[in-house]
Parts: C-alpha cells; structure tokens; sequence
C-alpha cells in the first residue's frame, strides 16, 4: 500500500466496514516467539482494518510431553487476500528482536507501529516517537540478554553410562525468550560436542548434527560440580589481579543475578575484599630480575654524531650493514629490514625523498613502489638514466600504522627523523653528489637543517651549510594524491623542477 506524507488515508479496497473493524479481535499465537504467525495476523488484521486498540494478543502453550521431543510446527492461517504493507527495511529485524522480549504486549506495540506506518508517513522519519523508542529499548534489552547467555553458560560433563561422549549440560535463566534464538551460537561454537542447555521455559540439546527443542527444566536436574569446576576455580584464583579490580564495571557487565550459575562467582567477594591488601604486597615486593636484558646503548660524545658501532662506515657495503642493526629509533623493531640508497657510487645527482614505502620495506631498494614508479617516468622523459643517479630516503626504516591487514604509511616524527640524519649524511659523504634534490618537506628539512616552504621554495636551489646545492621539489606520492582533474598540470610543474637538476648531468651550472 502506497502512502504519502499529504494525501489523505483512506482505507484499502476489499476492507472490512468501519462497523467490522470496530469489532474487537482477539489473536492467538502458536508460541510466545511465532514471528511468522504475527506476520500473517498482521496481514489478516490490516486487510480487515483492525484497530490497534480493538486487538488482543494471546500465545497459546506449547508444551510437550518429552524434555527433547520435537514439536509439530502450526498450521498457516487462512488469509484474506491482504493488500501490501509499506514498512521501513529495518523494520521487520526490528520486529525479530521484539518478539523475544518478555513484555506481554510486544505484539500490540508491533502492530501499532505497523498500522501507524500505514497511516502517519512521518513516523518512520521520527525517532523520538514513544512507540519507536519502546521498540528499540525491547529489542536492546533482548540483543544483552542474548550476549549474557553466550557469556554465562558454564556446562558441566554427564556420564549417561551408554558408551557415548560425555553429555556436557548447563543451567541458565534468561530473562527475555532468547533460547531458541541463540542456539545457533552454541551449536557453532561446540559443534564436535554433545551438549544441552536446560533454562526453566525452553531447553536445547545438541547431538553433534542437529539441534533439538524441548520444554523448561529445573535447576536441580542439572548435574552439580565436577572435576574440571574445581580446575577452573583453581585457574581463576591465580589469575585474579587485584590491581586491575574495578568491581563496579563489573557488575555492570556480570550482574548478581547470573552469580548463581557461574562457578567462579563464589570467588569474587573475598578475592574483591582482599583486593587492596594484596595490592598493597605487590607494590613492597622486590622487583623481580628479567630473565633477559636489552643493553644499555652508550651515550653518544657530545658533539659527535651517534653511529652504531662506532666510527661513521667508510663504504656503502658497511653502511647497509650498519643500518641493519640500526634501533636509534622505534621504527626499526616494526620494519621488515632497512632501506638504503641505490645507485651509481660517486653520481651527480642525489635524490632524496621522506622514508620507504611498503614495497620498498619489503624489497629492501627504495622507490619501487607507486611513487617510485611516477620518479622513474619523470627520468624517463629528461633524459636521466636511473642507474647514473643516486636514491635515498632521509629515514631508512618504513613507518606505518596498520587498517586492518594493511600498513598505511604514516610521517615519521621530527624526532625519528633526527635519528636518521646521521646515516644521510654518511651517503652524501659517500656519494659526493654534485646537486641533491630534496623530495617532499622532511627531506628539506634535513637537507637544510630546519624548516622548509615547500610551496614556496620549490623549483628554487638552495646552498646547505657545506656549500652543496639542494633543488627543493614535491615528492612523487604528492602527485598522486592530488584530484584527478589536477594530476596534468602538476605533473608538468614538477617535470619543469626537476629539469633544473637535468642540467646538471648536461654540464650546466646551477
């Protein structure tokens, strides 16, 4: 049925009279959870225009004579052709939930909000409204019942004597009607194990194939404490660290009322009381002695720059050796192995960029990933062979966070970078580059040995404390992250850059 915000409801063809939907309707469902019986009653109902409030709402029982016989499901109602229903698409999950809560009025609730629906467009935009609100809060309340008793299930082990497995029972009372509904969870969860779970209005069991439903149980069918309880208890105790206690949050989330049924509950209350003494113990105790210490790595003499293993590598050969063992920094413990430079020993051009990237983490040669690939493009068309330059990186070990499985670059901190600086200078002593191109804001900044405009300085040389020459430019992975519709007029600003440090290689001067 279509509705809109400003036409005028008027009732479906077909219906019932105004006097037949005056009537009072009295409903009565298969089971306190038949969703599928109050979906066709609520056709039904609709179809006849059956006022919310001239409807009543009734489960029949549905009790079996066996703890674990199967019940004959109900037959499907006759219906009156219904004219369609228009509802939200959250709608009828919201409806799944709902039928599970306790509340002998949950299915009156439902069938206001569903002729509501019909009748007052608005509703599905207005959150505040008191029906939805109650709606929501019951399906709340039945999402953290079904989560407790995935929780607060504690089985314990039956010898039924046939040969079998062991049958492993436990004993639960939800508050809401959720048995059905999260047996599939446990039956995932142990699903090479024979199990039952008895509460006092539904039961299940589990055979290791299929999934069995019977009536309500009592707690004293349940089997008391065995063996494994007591290893448990045991576990529990030693685990307990009275510094970390914050007994109302767990409350909070462990309420008394599931103490009963949960075997190390015993524990809580004198393990809480003497929380604080205990604390207090471990606090005066000695600290203990590792069983491992990481060296202490001598202070650097002041004015010299800190070089692990001494004295700064005298070949390149020594300098990736060096750099292996590199942990000035807390980027190494994280990256696959260092970074060094490549490239032509002694060449005239050094270009130096911020840090490695994934790929170049992973191959162990800088830029070979994506922005390594737009640098060689650009080589490519000024008529510079890779090979005749040099490549580095200011910082020599990849740093990164991870999403998920990936590892998203991320700038290394000023303080990293310092780190570093020792081993950038040990290539360009090296190298002894003519020029040296810094790509990016970090490899200015070490470059020059302070803050640089980017922006403003690029496509600028400028003369380093030494006497050597850096051409300031944008690091490739700038481009790459620029709008599409960008992408050509900065490829071309940053080919004209470069093309100054071309010159060099030309026999121009700079």
């Amino acid at each position: 049925m279509e509705s809109s915000e400003h036409a005028p409801y008027s009732p479906p063809p077909g219906s019932s009279t105004p006097a037949d939907a005056a009537m009072p309707r009295s409903v009565t469902l298969a089971s306190a959870i038949d969703l599928d019986g109050f979906r066709d009653a609520c056709r039904q109902l609709w179809a006849e225009q059956a006022e919310p409030g001239r409807v009543s709402w009734h489960a029949a029982d549905d009790a079996e004579a066996d703890l674990f016989e199967a019940a004959a499901s109900p037959s499907p109602p006759t219906l009156a052709k219904a004219p369609p229903v228009q509802v939200p698409a959250a709608f009828l999950p919201l409806c799944e939930h709902v039928v599970l809560h306790r509340d002998t009025n949950r299915f009156g609730l439902l069938y206001r909000l569903l002729w509501r629906l019909q009748t007052e467009p608005a509703l599905r935009h207005d959150a505040l409204d008191a029906d939805w609100v109650a709606a929501q809060q019951m399906a709340q309340a039945v999402r953290r019942d079904m989560h407790k008793m995935t929780a607060f299930v504690r089985f314990r082990e039956l010898d039924e004597g046939d040969g079998r497995p062991p049958l492993h029972v436990a004993w639960f009372e939800p508050e809401h009607h959720v048995v059905e509904a999260t047996a599939p969870f446990f039956a995932r969860r142990f699903a090479n194990m024979r199990w039952a779970i008895l509460t006092p209005e539904r039961s299940i069991r589990w055979d290791g194939a299929a999934l069995a439903f019977g009536p309500g149980a009592r707690r004293d069918e349940a089997p008391p404490a065995d063996a494994g309880e007591a290893l448990w208890l045991t576990y529990y105790r030693s685990i307990f660290n009275p510094a970390r206690l914050k007994l109302a949050m767990m409350k909070r989330e462990m309420p008394r009322k599931y103490w009963a049924n949960l075997p190390e509950a015993a524990l809580i209350d004198p393990l809480a009381a003497g929380a604080a003494e205990r604390s207090l113990t471990m606090v005066q105790r000695d600290p203990s002695d590792p069983a491992r210490r990481i060296p202490v790595r001598p202070q650097p003499t002041p004015g010299r720059e800190p070089t692990p293993g001494g004295d700064a590598p005298r070949s390149l050969p020594a300098l990736r050796e060096a750099l292996e063992r590199c942990r000035e920094c807390p980027i190494g413990d994280q990256a696959t192995q260092a970074v060094p430079g490549e490239g032509l020993k002694h060449a005239k051009l050094m270009f130096v960029g911020e840090q490695p990237g994934d790929q170049e983490d992973l191959q162990g040669k800088p830029f070979v990933g994506p922005a390594g690939m737009l640098l060689n493009r650009a080589l490519v068309e000024l008529g510079i062979e890779r090979r005749d330059a040099y490549v580095t990186n200011a910082v020599k070990h990849f740093k990164f966070e991870l999403r998920g499985k990936r590892r998203i670059h991320k700038t290394p901190a000023q303080q990293e970078a310092a780190a570093c600086l020792h081993w950038l200078e040990s290539e360009i002593a090296l190298i002894d580059p003519a020029a040296l191109i810094a790509l990016g804001a970090t490899a200015a900044r070490q470059l020059m040995g302070g803050v640089v405009a980017v922006t403003r300085e690029r496509g600028k040389w400028l003369r380093r404390a030494d006497g050597r020459r850096v051409l300031i430019t944008l690091h490739p992975s700038a481009l790459l992250r620029m709008d599409p519709e960008d992408k050509e007029a900065a490829w071309k600003a940053w080919l004209a850059d470069l093309k100054k440090a071309a010159a060099v290689l030309s026999g121009g001067g700079l």
